[in-house]
């Protein structure tokens, strides 16, 4: 950096190419700060990373990692021509889209609702009630799901004999589960996934909604042409983000829900390779299915991020 004037006396700060440095000593604090965060992100993320070569052996313990024989493709290929990998895939993809397509929007709803709800008494309880199952533990929260939904003493089934209806046994009909499944985590996470939209409808200046007021907007054109445009940013990269997760549907919640009357729509990747990991002890064909589903989850992100890069200038990279 170097000092120089401009027409009107004033200084002007020119970078001149080469000298940038990073000024450790000013900012000590800061990068000081941020080590125990380094050192975890290394630690648990960067560190393990060794271990995906499982998936190219046939890996035994007494051997280890290293001195395991080297099988190459095998263990992709012996799960993709097995006869349970289009339906494994099909239910992931299937619930994973499912879930994207109603979740995404109903936390954006919200937000606007609440946004233009100005009874802030009110609001403030909306926001406490819809925030609070999130707080829910996901196995106490299939607990509440299996009970409410039981055939013998759960409320929706006792309502449907009151009415004088048959008791269904939803959890023991495949038909039934997706649904389960992903309305219910919807209105676990709605209230927590709109704080973001929250934050960015804050930002609104609200003399553009009393301009449109004094041009006789409604409420509703106001909410389409000023709150819904300032969302769209947030939006966007919300929508890449969550398809760099669309094959990481939660293992917990599914597997808490899964039985073996529904198990032909609830067995996704995740509770796969958990069943091939632990519960049948293949270490090198568990890895393979898991390095399977980053692989598809990072391509999917890259996919998405450069076709709104394309259409828009709201990517995330």
């Amino acid at each position: 950096m170097t000092g120089a004037k401009d027409a009107g006396g004033a200084a002007v700060n020119r970078v001149i190419p080469g000298r940038r440095r990073w000024h450790v000593k000013e900012n000590f604090d800061l990068l000081l700060f941020c080590l125990p965060a380094i050192a975890v992100v290394i630690t648990f993320h960067y560190i393990p990373l060794y271990g995906v070569i499982i998936a190219f052996k046939k890996f035994t313990f007494r051997r280890g990692i290293f001195n395991s024989p080297w099988v190459g493709l095998a263990n992709f290929e012996r799960f993709f021509r097995s006869a349970h990998a289009g339906q494994i895939i099909w239910n992931t993809v299937a619930i994973s889209a499912y879930s994207i397509l109603t979740s995404f929007p109903a936390a954006m709803l919200l937000a606007l609702a609440l946004n233009a709800f100005r009874h802030q008494k009110y609001r403030r309880v909306i926001q406490a009630v819809t925030y609070a199952p999130f707080f829910i533990s996901t196995v106490v929260m299939c607990g509440m799901i299996t009970l409410f939904l039981s055939p013998r003493v759960g409320v929706v089934n006792t309502m449907i004999r009151s009415l004088g209806g048959t008791p269904i046994n939803f959890m023991g009909k495949a038909a039934y589960w997706r649904h389960i499944y992903v309305w219910t985590g919807v209105w676990q996470r709605m209230g927590w996934n709109s704080i973001i939209y929250f934050a960015a409808l804050s930002g609104v200046s609200p003399d553009y909604h009393e301009a449109a007021i004094v041009d006789g907007a409604t409420k509703l054109q106001r909410v389409r042409h000023i709150d819904i445009p300032f969302l769209i940013p947030v939006a966007t990269i919300l929508l890449i983000l969550n398809f760099g997760e669309f094959f990481n549907v939660a293992f917990d919640k599914a597997f808490a829900l899964q039985n073996d009357l529904n198990k032909s729509v609830s067995q996704i990747i995740s509770t796969y390779v958990y069943q091939l990991g632990l519960v049948d002890n293949d270490a090198s064909f568990s890895t393979a299915v898991g390095l399977f589903n980053s692989a598809v989850n990072a391509v999917l992100m890259i996919t998405v991020n450069s076709v709104v890069s394309k259409l828009s200038d709201n990517s995330l990279f």
